[in-house]
């Protein structure tokens, strides 16, 4: 019996291991974060229920908890009030530390009543999933206990950390720390890896954060997110019907005059259009003028040109003022910046008028291909090129 009835190789004891923590991310981030979270898309009742089951079998966490908590770190995000910020916590205490802040905020009966509205409230979550929510784990231990022996303990030990670790410790602590970010957003999401294969996709944080209710993570085309694929595939098999994608960027081969549907476009891109400014206009602009400096000036360039990147409202006042006291040195590093700032603003102070945007970014346009700056020459004609695209 010590050898349980079943007797695996080590690697098959590996594979199984793997097998079983990917389902339990899989019904993380499909079930409780895409779906029950963010609503990006509906689930057929025997798949929904299957997760529901699996995430009580294998880490028991109740739902109406995990969706208010995740809720209230979006709508608080990077404050004192989120739940698990590593820019506030430390980041050592979210990442080892990060199951005991969730539990901690599961507590907060306001946050949960609150944010947990719109979970599972049917007999089964209430009788048994949220009243008996450790009797799934401790079910799964015997079992595990009596199919493999001690290496079925081993593997429920893999199973108890897996989403502690990678989930309430890397994603919320790592992912709000370090990596790479494809849009700058007002908050230090990161996309940890491009392949998001380990954790099911939530490595692309930064994307996630940048299009909350998007049931797709992957953004530029080199990126990966499994948990997509595996929504795909249930939508094929007719289990799920994705609801909202983050918007596909589409250009059209001649640039036309701006027009309404072009702000419209725009609109509904804008976040990618600052992120093509970044990387045609800050980037280059900054990199040329590194170049031509004396040494001294180069390095405040570079530090200049990692505080421009950034969102303005994770600056500062300390960092505004250095950044100004950079500028101020240099017209063309000067004039890229201001630009940007000043589109940013076309969506942030004439919200919903789509006319009075037209007008201000025909200004735009107009005084960047007044500049003198080919860099932003160039880009008027990317902004004048952006068109709708549908949503497939």
């Amino acid at each position: 019996m010590f050898n349980g009835l079943l007797n695996f190789s080590l690697w098959e004891y590996i594979v199984l291991t793997l097998l079983l923590t990917h389902l339990t991310i899989i019904s993380v981030t499909v079930f409780l974060h895409r779906h029950q979270a963010h609503r990006a898309l509906e689930l057929h009742p025997i798949l929904s229920h299957f997760f529901r089951f699996w995430l009580w079998l294998t880490t028991g966490m109740i739902t109406r908890e995990w969706v208010a908590i995740h809720r209230k770190h979006h709508a608080k995000c990077e404050t004192e009030d989120d739940p698990h910020s590593p820019q506030t916590r430390g980041l050592g205490k979210v990442l080892w530390q990060g199951a005991e802040l969730y539990r901690a905020e599961a507590q907060n009966q306001h946050t949960v009543e609150k944010f947990g509205k719109g979970t599972p409230d049917d007999w089964l979550e209430r009788n048994l999933y949220q009243r008996f929510n450790f009797l799934g784990v401790s079910t799964l231990l015997v079992l595990q206990f009596l199919l493999f022996g001690a290496a079925g303990v081993a593997i429920w030990a893999v199973q108890m950390l897996w989403i502690p670790f990678w989930a309430a410790g890397v994603i919320n602590g790592v992912g709000h720390y370090w990596g790479y970010r494809n849009f700058e957003i007002p908050n230090m999401a990161t996309n940890i890896t491009p392949w998001g294969i380990l954790i099911g996709g939530e490595e692309l944080h930064n994307n996630h954060h940048a299009f909350g209710s998007s049931a797709k993570f992957s953004n530029r085309w080199w990126e990966f997110d499994i948990g997509w694929f595996y929504i795909r595939v249930f939508s094929l098999l007719g289990l799920a019907r994705v609801l909202k994608v983050a918007p596909r960027r589409a250009l059209a081969s001649e640039a036309p005059q701006l027009n309404i549907d072009s702000i419209k476009a725009l609109t509904v891109n804008r976040l990618q259009l600052l992120s093509d400014y970044r990387r045609k206009v800050l980037k280059p602009v900054f990199r040329d003028e590194i170049r031509h400096a004396e040494k001294p000036w180069r390095r405040l360039y570079r530090k200049a040109r990692r505080m421009a990147a950034l969102n303005s409202a994770l600056l500062s006042e300390v960092d505004r003022q250095k950044l100004s006291e950079v500028l101020d040195k240099n017209n063309a590093l000067q004039a890229v910046y201001q630009f940007e700032q000043r589109l940013q603003n076309i969506w942030q102070q004439q919200a919903s008028n789509h006319e009075a945007r037209l007008d201000a970014l025909r200004i735009w346009c107009n005084e960047a291909e007044a500049s003198g700056i080919a860099a932003l020459r160039e880009f008027v004609s990317i902004v004048k090129s952006y068109r709708m695209l549908p949503l497939h």
